[in-house]
């Protein structure tokens, strides 16, 4: 033992605190003891280890090593076995029979490829891709917030005290996005969970370890709870693989929401300069205090607000057009799935520990507040139109849904009739003629998916 209360950062202080508590270093010093004989710990691989979190990255502001064995250390905290053969055939034949009930409820065709039943830390390498694509540019931003703050002087002078400094800020932020990975992963059901399109196209995963935990107390069979899931899994490739705008818009509106971050210099600089007085580059709690201490939590700008309420509506749109079809597969063939539906809705509407975690982290929550109204709307356009015309929506963007639709989801296109059958040509026509009637776009104009705003 340490004969100083401080000396290590598993030992309180004088004040009887840990300050290195909740912090990354929290986990890169922890293991640093003091043995019983009172030797002094390998100083040699504590440093290696500051050096690999404060070396620069090649792919960005965050550097990924640190951010994904964050996370795998914190999945690896709870049993994560690989699944076993079993499980694989299981969730294949679960998504192979969900397939086949969903050719009824969707004019969509499949848009599985392949099957995988995957483990947590597999969860985190097999979606890590598009966290890069979502992430990143939020992170960038938040970083680049430290020096613009500072006037140019300041800056021409403290050059390399900066780049330390954003090197430490980028490996704090990494431990904070692993830990925040490293979360979701325990809590994930299969890679389409979020609403987000999250794996290669076509991939469908289911998480048995997570699937298993979700089902303890819903007085319902595994296998139905496994199946139920295999319908949302392949409902979501439907509609990811047969609207190809799709995928672009929802990571879109994450990228629009990095681009409108407005830096309020002069409202920060002096917030900013009060805590480089403190600051000891040598003292880990006064960088984290950096952080913890609001120095990147920027009131969002118009543009941010906007790209988030266009995230927040997609998402219930996605997710409520998924529970509407599953519902319908489900009506004549699975007595427990009002119970499942009810119970998957509340846990999407409240989310999880780690789903806030991770909303605190980037700014942004995952969860389609308004599924409900969604999955009414949906369901109540099939009622009078058919599935035709209900998948119809879903042929350009301009065409969704807004947030004054889900206010009054029963009156979506009240007074549309159903669509007759057309040709290709006529089909085309008929889209554009509509697309130029509701505000001038046509799908090569600014609402395209190929435009900058789609």
């Amino acid at each position: 033992m340490s004969t100083n209360p401080g000396d290590t950062p598993d030992e309180p202080d004088e004040h009887g605190q840990n300050p290195f508590k909740g912090t990354p270093f929290e986990q890169l010093f922890g293991g640093q003891t003091f043995g019983a004989g009172g030797q002094m710990p390998d100083l040699s691989a504590l440093f290696g280890q500051i050096q690999s979190m404060l070396q620069p990255s090649d792919d960005g502001p965050i550097n990924w090593d640190v951010a994904l064995d964050t996370a795998r250390k914190l999945v690896a905290q709870q049993p994560d076995p690989s699944p076993s053969q079993r499980q694989k055939d299981a969730v294949a034949d679960a998504v192979r029979l969900a397939d086949h009930w969903l050719d009824d409820t969707a004019t969509f065709a499949s848009g599985v490829t392949s099957t995988a039943a995957w483990s947590r830390a597999e969860w985190i390498v097999g979606t890590t891709d598009v966290w890069k694509v979502l992430v990143e540019p939020i992170a960038e931003g938040s970083v680049q917030a430290l020096s613009s703050a500072l006037p140019e002087e300041a800056r021409a002078m403290s050059g390399p005290v900066l780049g330390i400094l954003g090197r430490a800020v980028g490996a704090m932020l990494a431990g904070q996005i692993g830990s925040g990975l490293g979360g979701l992963a325990g809590e994930v059901l299969s890679v389409s969970d979020t609403g987000l399109p999250l794996a290669p196209a076509g991939k469908a995963a289911l998480l048995p370890t997570n699937v298993e935990k979700f089902a303890e107390g819903l007085d319902v069979s595994g296998d139905d709870v496994l199946l139920y899931l295999a319908l949302r899994e392949a409902a979501h490739q439907r509609l990811f693989a047969h609207v190809p705008w799709l995928r672009e818009h929802l990571i879109g509106a994450v990228a629009d929401y990095a681009r409108g971050i407005e830096i309020n210099v002069e409202g920060i600089q002096g917030r900013v300069e009060e805590q480089m007085r403190g600051l000891d580059p040598m003292n880990p709690e006064s960088m984290q205090q950096i952080l913890d201490g609001g120095l990147f939590d920027l009131p969002q700008s118009p543009a941010q607000k906007a790209a988030l309420e266009r995230l927040e509506i997609t998402l219930a749109l996605v997710e409520g057009w998924v529970d509407e079809v599953v519902h319908e597969a489900t009506a004549e063939r699975m007595p427990s799935a009002g119970k499942l539906q009810e119970a998957f809705r509340r846990r999407r509407a409240a989310g999880g520990p780690a789903e806030q975690t991770f909303a605190s982290l980037v700014g942004l929550e995952l969860r389609p507040r308004r599924l409900r109204d969604a999955s009414t709307l949906w369901g109540s356009l099939r009622t009078r139109q058919g599935i035709e015309a209900r998948d119809g929506v879903w042929m350009h963007p301009d065409l969704l849904p807004t947030a004054a639709d889900l206010d009054d989801p029963l009156g979506f296109r009240e007074g549309a009739t159903a669509p007759e059958e057309l040709s290709e040509d006529d089909f085309d026509a008929a889209l554009r003629q509509l697309l130029e009637g509701e505000g001038g776009d046509t799908p090569d104009g600014p609402g395209s998916p190929d435009s900058p705003g789609a």
